[in-house]
């Protein structure tokens, strides 16, 4: 499918504010339209995605899209265009933008039948890519400091609610959670799945650390392109790292804890509900781990080339 053109008057170079892509076309930020009877508006009812740029290069690009398409199908979701043409317009979307180190979005909603009804017959799915400058998730300061958790009473939801191996846009349940954490003082929200297991953190997975052996949460859980890349790097660091069952007992009593996303990166924690987690400071497995995870991105090994 060839990409949709800009006039001088939608381009880069003849504004400073962003370009999107939208409706099957690119327009500026403020120009993007989204109907209101678009599903994904009144129901929730689509996916997403988030990637980043660095150097301008899209770190695995190719393993979100694969995701993507399995979201998709997990809710009966055709995008009536092809993977490399969704490829070709992420590109684009940054590209047009002309950013070395980005966040990307890409949202794709059921779409619109023309009726405010929950019946998605006849939608025809909508995608939506948006480019910003990278966005740091904490601040240098926070992250040498490490971060604050607050175990919330927001329940992650299980799978026979909405498996949250579906990266959908039903995410209030994660909203919740973060503004009860905010609201504690805290920096970040530890949710429990309905047995009372740790789940994750609001867009993050979480990882502990006992002695030798990293841990991280095998059910109830996205998952999390960026948790799969730590625990490849855990081994190759010669850690031991496993997917188990985890109580709030194994947070409490962890020698180190950090959280995960792509959106963010690796981030330390040092407290998780008024307990102090190892020393105080960030730990020598995530340092090691942030400096591998660091070199990684700053390869062209693992990113997709924006700019040809």
């Amino acid at each position: 499918m060839p990409l949709p053109t800009l006039s001088s008057a939608t381009s880069p170079s003849s504004s400073q504010e962003p370009i999107v892509y939208v409706g099957g076309e690119f327009v500026r930020e403020s120009d993007a339209k989204v109907s209101i009877l678009d599903h994904g508006l009144l129901y929730g009812d689509g996916i997403f995605e988030t990637v980043f740029a660095w150097r301008g290069r899209i770190f695995k690009l190719e393993e979100h899209i694969d995701r993507c398409y399995r979201s998709m199908a997990a809710i009966a979701l055709a995008l009536p265009m092809s993977r490399a043409d969704m490829r070709g317009i992420i590109l684009e979307t940054v590209r047009r933008n002309g950013f070395q180190d980005a966040y990307v979005k890409w949202v794709v909603t059921r779409g619109v039948n023309g009726k405010p009804l929950m019946d998605p017959a006849g939608c025809v799915p909508n995608l939506i890519v948006l480019a910003q400058p990278y966005i740091n998730r904490a601040s240098a300061e926070r992250t040498a400091k490490g971060l604050r958790l607050k175990t919330v009473s927001v329940r992650r939801p299980p799978g026979e609610v909405l498996d949250p191996k579906i990266k959908s846009l039903n995410y209030l349940n994660l909203v919740l959670a973060k503004m009860e954490a905010k609201s504690s003082g805290a920096d970040e929200a530890l949710l429990l799945d309905m047995q009372g297991r740790l789940s994750e953190a609001t867009g993050c997975n979480i990882f502990l650390r006992h002695g030798d052996r990293l841990s991280t949460p095998r059910s109830g859980i996205l998952v999390g392109i960026t948790r799969a890349t730590v625990l490849d790097l855990a081994k190759e660091l010669g850690h031991m790292a496993e997917e188990t069952d985890l109580q709030l007992y194994d947070a409490y009593t962890a020698d180190e804890i950090f959280i995960c996303s792509t959106a963010g990166g690796l981030l330390p924690v040092t407290g998780i509900d008024g307990r102090v987690v190892g020393d105080g400071k960030p730990g020598p497995v995530y340092a090691a781990l942030q400096a591998a995870y660091t070199a990684m991105i700053e390869s062209p090994l693992h990113g997709t080339a924006v700019f040809d």
